[in-house]
């Protein structure tokens, strides 16, 4: 069954910087609109970033914007998350989504995405 593997999360000091990756785990599919999630532990997964596949929008939770970039290479079919000036709070499993609906649809509520990778930790520390 299709899904998402993510990859590149690890183990940083605060104010450190991260590339996560996503992929297809069947390298024709393209959502119309592909995010990235997070959860911590005791909390509920909430939406990062989004970006619309056909490169116009992208979208950001309030607590990421600035300094967490959504991008796509669409030679690679990869989307990544460029996380900078990582704060302990940032730490969760992250988590890629794939939405058949425009992001303006779709947006950081995780209804609507239909294939999910199991997700790469990201720890921060103080």
């Amino acid at each position: 069954q299709l899904h998402m593997v993510e990859s590149g999360g690890g183990s940083v000091q605060a104010g450190g910087s991260l590339r996560l990756s996503c992929v297809p785990s069947r390298d024709t599919y393209t959502g119309s609109c592909m995010g990235w999630f997070r959860q911590a532990p005791g909390k509920e997964r909430e939406g990062v970033a989004a970006i619309d596949t056909s490169g116009i929008s992208t979208y950001y939770a309030g607590s990421v914007e600035g300094r967490f970039t959504i991008s796509q290479d669409n030679a690679k079919n990869t989307i990544y998350l460029h996380m900078n000036s990582l704060k302990p709070e940032d730490t969760a499993m992250y988590y890629c989504a794939a939405a058949p609906l425009r992001c303006a649809v779709a947006g950081l509520g995780d209804l609507d995405y239909k294939y999910w990778g199991r997700g790469t930790q990201v720890t921060v520390s103080s």
